[in-house]
């Protein structure tokens, strides 16, 4: 089993194991994704993120995802401090859903998971995940309504990217940054929608991507592209970002598979409602 990105012990939230709980997120709320230097994002997030982080492209096991870069180097998240504090207005869906994750339970069933080693959990303070007869409370059933909603804009963005690979509007990205102590950091293995291949598109794919509201993600996406400088300075630096060099696609994953585990008896939600795609 593959073990999810943050999770460190996810298990099937159940009604009986964890009628007790409660969940704290006071102190070091953050902290969990201190050493996490990109998250996968939705198209609906693009222009939120656009703001503050660079959105890019890369190759996830077998597929082409979008995620915003949080920090340079491996294990780097310039987003988090010391304390645990998210320092940005706008902080991913991919973040803010976590302890609480959807598995495929399969046939289009899914069940909520937790992570059991996420230190908020306890049986003292905070808000309680069941009430006495077991029954969810407003603030699990605020979460489970979340992740189905992140669940069916992952879905739609699957169906945005599926339709960049058809137009083969993505083309390599890498930077290179030079900081003040002569260390160069080389962003590589990353995609980014080339521009002179949108602008040559035949009038009915630009329609259908401008009618799919798609066309507005792919302008944001492109505007972050600016937020590499944002990082270089977070981080110090002296020589200038060189500019994006179209390569060949990446080899090398910069984030591992999203794969969740399937259990039993866990707390079922409700299938998403499947993104059909605009013709």
């Amino acid at each position: 089993m593959k073990q999810l990105l943050f999770y460190d012990r996810p298990a099937a939230l159940h009604r009986e194991r964890h009628r007790a709980w409660k969940i704290d997120n006071t102190g070091e709320h953050f902290s969990f994704a201190r050493q996490t230097n990109s998250v996968v994002v939705t198209g609906m997030e693009f222009v939120h993120l656009a703001k503050e982080y660079p959105i890019v492209f890369a190759q996830v096991g077998e597929r082409i995802v979008p995620l915003v870069l949080l920090g340079l180097r491996t294990h780097e998240n310039l987003f988090v401090d010391e304390a645990g504090r998210w320092n940005a207005r706008y902080i991913p869906a991919f973040v803010r859903r976590y302890p609480f994750v959807l598995a495929d339970a399969g046939e289009g069933n899914w069940t909520v998971h937790i992570d059991e080693g996420f230190a908020g959990f306890n049986t003292r303070t905070g808000l309680s995940l069941f009430d006495e007869a077991g029954v969810q409370t407003p603030m699990l059933e605020r979460a489970i309504r979340f992740l189905k909603e992140y669940q069916e804009q992952s879905q739609r963005t699957e169906l945005f990217v599926n339709r960049l690979q058809k137009l083969a509007l993505l083309s390599g990205l890498t930077a290179q940054i030079e900081r003040t102590d002569g260390e160069k950091i080389v962003m590589g293995g990353l995609l980014a929608v080339e521009e002179k291949k949108l602008l040559a598109l035949d009038p009915e794919d630009s329609m259908a991507l401008l009618r799919a509201g798609e066309l507005g993600w792919i302008y944001a996406h492109l505007l972050s592209l600016a937020n590499l400088g944002r990082l270089s300075e977070m981080v110090g630096k002296t020589g200038p970002l060189l500019p994006p060099t179209a390569t060949e696609a990446p080899e090398r994953d910069l984030m591992a598979p999203q794969e969740a585990p399937v259990a039993e008896k866990a707390v079922p939600a409700r299938p998403t409602r499947k993104t059909r795609k605009k013709r």
